[in-house]
């Protein structure tokens, strides 16, 4: 990524465009059909960037905030659609912080390598500037979250933002 002033507007344009419009889309075409029916559940994964800031990530950032926005005037929209008996429809944001995935593969190797291609010093490099429970998610931690939401129980959980981030966003 880049500075504000030195972030090239055809990828601000590109990163805005996949990890916010593309949110707008999906729900403005699916929540008429969910409201329709009196129950859904749309869980979108944000990012702990959804919730805090990190020097020259503008156009993810933004992009993340966008979801969290997004998502809470959705459910203020729709919060009073259905009922307990069929958990009416719940709109919700999932805030993950470092989690192990191949995405951040090529990251963990530049880290390892200033640590004689230690991946585990690596990873402890990486989670040690932001993560303080210093332990990375893995994608089924994410998943657990996500279909408790779906749970008829969750029927009066809407608008959130849950972070799943080590205590990142809470220093």
């Amino acid at each position: 990524m880049a500075a504000t002033v030195d972030m090239p507007r055809d990828k601000w344009d590109d990163i805005i465009a996949v990890n916010l419009t593309s949110y707008f889309d999906t729900m403005r075409l699916l929540l008429p059909q969910m409201a329709a029916r009196g129950h859904g559940r749309v869980i979108n994964i944000s990012s702990v960037h959804g919730i805090v800031a990190s020097v020259s990530k503008a156009p993810y950032v933004a992009a993340k905030h966008g979801v969290v926005g997004l998502t809470r005037v959705a459910a203020l929209e729709h919060a009073n659609i259905g009922n307990r008996e069929n958990g009416g429809l719940t709109i919700n944001a999932i805030c993950p912080g470092w989690v192990e995935t191949t995405l951040i593969e090529p990251q963990i190797q530049e880290r390892a390598a200033l640590h004689d291609g230690d991946r585990d010093a690596g990873v402890a490099d990486i989670l040690r500037e932001k993560q303080p429970s210093m332990r990375m998610s893995k994608t089924s931690d994410i998943g657990e979250l996500a279909l408790w939401l779906c749970n008829k129980a969750a029927h009066n959980i809407t608008g959130t933002a849950s972070p799943i981030d080590g205590g990142w966003s809470a220093q």
